[in-house]
C-alpha cells in the first residue's frame, strides 16, 4: 500500500526555490577568520528562535573538511547538540587537528555563540583504497513524483512553527512515501518506519564537498520524525529536539539528485527515541547511514 499524491499547491515559486538555494550555498562557505578557525552566517529566513540542526552539523562538517588532508574524504562523523543555536548571531567554528595519518585522519570541531559550546563535531577521513564490496538493496517504493508534497502540507499547516520551517527548508523537494500509521503497510516487528524522498532544489556546483554538506544538512530534516512513526501522525502534539546525530558515508552522492530516505525507529523509551536511515540513489546505491537520538515527548496541554 502506497500513499496517494495529495492536492496541494507548490509552496514556494520558481524564483523563491533558487533564491533559498542559493542561500543553502552561502551557509556552507564558510569564513576562514584564521588557521582552523570560521565563522558560519544565519539563514534569512528563521523566525522559530533557534538554528536548524541540520545547518549546525554541516557548517562544522566544512569546518573539518576544510582542514583534511588532499585525497582525504569524510567516512563517518558523531555529533552533539549541546545547546540550541541563536538565529540572530553567527556560529563560530574551531577544528582541532586530532590525528593525521597515512589512511586515516581524525578531526574535532567545536560550534561557539556566546563565548559557550553548542555543538561537538568529531569527524574521521580516509585516503579511498579498494577492499570487499556489498550493500543491502534498496527498497521498492513509488517514484517521487507520486508521493505527497512534504512542505506544500507543512506550507498549509495550521502552527507557525509548522509553517516556518517549510519557508526555512524551501532549498529542498521532499516527498513523503509514507509511515507506519499511513501509507505503509504495518509491521509488527518493525512498528514505527518512514520513507521520504528528498533533493536540493536546482543544480549544485559540482564540489563532492559542497555535495557532501548539503546532504548533511537535509539530514537532519525527518529523522527524528521516525520515532513517532508508531504514535501520532500530528508531530505537533510532541516535544521533539534532537540529542546527537551520526552519519556514515559509504559511497559519493549528489544532494541534488533524488534519495530516498529508508527510515525507522527501533526504539522510543525515557522520552528518547532513535532513529536510523539508509540513504539510497535513485539508482539504488547505498550512500550513506544515518543515526539520530532525540527527546520525543508528549506536549503539555
Amino acid at each position: 500500500m502506497t500513499t496517494e499524491p495529495m492536492a496541494a499547491a507548490e509552496p514556494f515559486t520558481s524564483a523563491e526555490r533558487a533564491e533559498a538555494t542559493a542561500e543553502l550555498v552561502r551557509l556552507l562557505d564558510l569564513e576562514e577568520l584564521d588557521t582552523d578557525l570560521f565563522r558560519g552566517e544565519m539563514a534569512a529566513h528563521n523566525l522559530r528562535g533557534r538554528v536548524f540542526g541540520g545547518q549546525v552539523a554541516a557548517q562544522a562538517l566544512i569546518a573539518a573538511m576544510r582542514s583534511a588532508s588532499e585525497g582525504f574524504s569524510v567516512h563517518s562523523m558523531h555529533s552533539y547538540f549541546l545547546l540550541p543555536g541563536d538565529p540572530a548571531k553567527p556560529i563560530i567554528y574551531e577544528t582541532q587537528r586530532i590525528r593525521d595519518g597515512r589512511s586515516f585522519e581524525t578531526r574535532r570541531v567545536a560550534a561557539r555563540q556566546n563565548g559557550r559550546d553548542i555543538y561537538y563535531l568529531t569527524a574521521n577521513f580516509q585516503r579511498h583504497e579498494e577492499g570487499f564490496e556489498h550493500q543491502d538493496q534498496m527498497p521498492d517504493v513509488p517514484p517521487p513524483e507520486k508521493c505527497v508534497d512534504f512542505l506544500a502540507v507543512m506550507a498549509g499547516a495550521t502552527d507557525d512553527d509548522t509553517r516556518s520551517l517549510a519557508r526555512e527548508w524551501a532549498a529542498l523537494e521532499v516527498r513523503a512515501v509514507g509511515n507506519s500509521l499511513l501509507g505503509l503497510e504495518p509491521d509488527p516487528h518493525r512498528p514505527a518506519q518512514q520513507r521520504v524522498w528528498l533533493r536540493v532544489a536546482g543544480d549544485l556546483p559540482d564540489d563532492p564537498v559542497l555535495h557532501t554538506a548539503a546532504f548533511t544538512w537535509a539530514s537532519d530534516l525527518s529523522l527524528l520524525g521516525s520515532s513517532l512513526a508508531a504514535h501520532t501522525l500530528d508531530h505537533t502534539e510532541a516535544q521533539t529536539a534532537s540529542l546527537d546525530h551520526t552519519i556514515w558515508y559509504h559511497r559519493p552522492m549528489r544532494a541534488d539528485r533524488w534519495w530516498l530516505y529508508d527510515q525507522e525507529s527501533p526504539s522510543a523509551s525515557g522520552g528518547r527515541g532513535l532513529g536510523i536511515g539508509r540513504v539510497f540513489t535513485a539508482d539504488g546505491v547505498l550512500a550513506a547511514t544515518a543515526a539520530q537520538e532525540g527527546i520525543i515527548r508528549p506536549r503539555r496541554k
